[in-house]
């Protein structure tokens, strides 16, 4: 893959109206990171005393972070309803040049920051709640 510009990251959620996907709006920066934990199967008589793991066990997760501006009430209403009410809801991650990234994600962090002289902006965290797919571009 070769050098992307970060704005070309999107972070798309499903409609409740109609079932498409919505960019959420004005989002200035996102990060996604994925993660595995480990399973420790080391015993006394490991090979030379050095950590064994099963292989193919664990739990995996995404988070996904990001911070910007709401463009429209209609975007931040959504977001809003969704960390209130807990939702787990639908997600596509669209990464330039290398593919779509798709699947539940549950916002667990939402911040709203603003100075009087600025705009208000926002921050949220989210978090896999299910299995992810991946379809390359």
């Amino acid at each position: 893959m070769t050098a992307q510009k970060g704005k070309d990251l999107l972070l798309k959620v499903r409609n409740a109206d109609d079932d498409s996907f919505i960019t959420v709006a004005g989002l200035r920066a996102r990060s996604l990171s994925f993660n595995a934990e480990s399973v420790d199967i080391s015993h006394a008589e490991s090979d030379g005393r050095w950590r064994e793991l099963l292989e193919g066990a664990g739990s995996r997760r995404a988070s996904l972070s990001g911070s910007g501006l709401f463009k429209d009430g209609e975007s931040d209403e959504r977001i809003r309803a969704l960390f209130f009410d807990g939702t787990i809801a639908s997600w596509q991650i669209v990464i330039p040049d290398f593919g779509t990234l798709e699947g539940r994600f549950q916002i667990t962090a939402l911040e709203y920051s603003g100075q009087h002289d600025n705009e208000l902006s926002f921050e949220m965290a989210l978090e896999s709640a299910g299995i992810l797919t991946f379809t390359a571009s």
